[in-house]
């Protein structure tokens, strides 16, 4: 079957943790074929409105390029997937950009090969590992003690057994952990608010909170040394790598010894196939994938899907 059609679709989902209105923006991708099968797939979108509001324009305008090079073009299965994905990928001048965009048209590109063959996509990878997968709840940054612990609380109630804080002083991390009691796993995600010297300095700090990992601690995300040294110098686990794209970003992360945890965004890297690359090379190198995924459709679901088939993620 041939690609006939590739469209974008830029969407505001409700989601009560954004903007004033309610809503966060996202953009989707289809991609019909002559045989009228067709697959849907999300591009990275950030849920804060300023980043949103450029990144769901400019990846539109990316999936129009993508666009003008993929109709046309044979889809049989995964083999034409892999070489679509390195067409796309070597010829684009901004490698950032078109991996955002590109991200979604290649999860749609995979939904079409499921469809084609009779299979959900983790079968398609391989076979799913799995059943359950484990979820926590994720706060939101408070800047509160009293609140970070009742919400910790609630959470507990409500049956999740982890919590995900955002905060970035100490004080907060210390009244959720006394309401989580010792053996609760708490992950701090900063998105990358401090310097190597003020991680050092927090990570010290923070050290008595027994967490479970430390996300994103350091700007910028890619100084890798500097998340070694962290690392090392604590003992604290640290989680980084939702803003890295391609394998290669993550494979220089590896090699540095710069992470516990890695968060590749399927919605950022290349989608699904390049999510292939990045959980070999955990594998080899002895690094559990954490994906992030703060997605509501194509994304989510991708994202299920191959904690589904793999066996070194969490």
């Amino acid at each position: 079957m041939k690609i006939v059609a590739v469209d974008p679709f830029y969407l505001k989902m409700p989601n009560i943790t954004t903007d004033a209105d309610g809503t966060q923006d996202t953009l989707v991708v289809r991609v019909r074929t002559d045989e009228g099968i067709e697959g849907w797939g999300e591009c990275d979108a950030s849920p804060l409105v300023s980043l949103a509001t450029y990144c769901c324009p400019m990846s539109h305008g990316n999936i129009i390029n993508i666009r003008q090079s993929l109709v046309g073009e044979v889809l049989r299965g995964s083999d034409d997937i892999l070489r679509l994905h390195d067409k796309i990928l070597r010829n684009a001048l901004d490698i950032q950009q078109i991996d955002h965009a590109y991200s979604g048209t290649d999860i749609a590109l995979w939904d079409i090969a499921g469809k084609a063959a009779g299979a959900p996509l983790h079968q398609m990878l391989g076979g799913a590992q799995r059943r359950k997968i484990p979820a926590y709840a994720s706060l939101l940054k408070y800047g509160d003690p009293d609140v970070c612990a009742r919400l910790t609380d609630e959470a507990l109630t409500q049956g999740y057994g982890l919590i995900k804080l955002h905060e970035n002083t100490v004080a907060p991390v210390v009244a959720a952990r006394e309401a989580a009691g010792e053996d609760v796993p708490i992950t701090l995600d900063v998105n990358c608010s401090w310097s190597p010297q003020e991680a050092n300095e927090m990570a010290r700090k923070l050290a008595p909170c027994n967490l479970h990992w430390l996300e994103e601690p350091i700007w910028p995300p890619e100084n890798f040394e500097a998340l070694y040294e962290l690392r090392n110098l604590h003992g604290i686990p640290i989680a980084t790598g939702e803003n890295a794209c391609t394998a290669w970003q993550f494979s220089q992360m590896f090699k540095a010894g710069a992470v516990d945890y890695a968060q590749p965004s399927v919605t950022k890297v290349g989608g699904i196939t390049e999510m292939k690359k990045i959980s070999t090379l955990a594998e080899i190198e002895n690094v559990t994938l954490q994906p992030h995924s703060p997605y509501f459709g194509p994304g989510f679901l991708a994202t299920l899907h191959l904690l589904a088939a793999s066996s070194g993620t969490q």
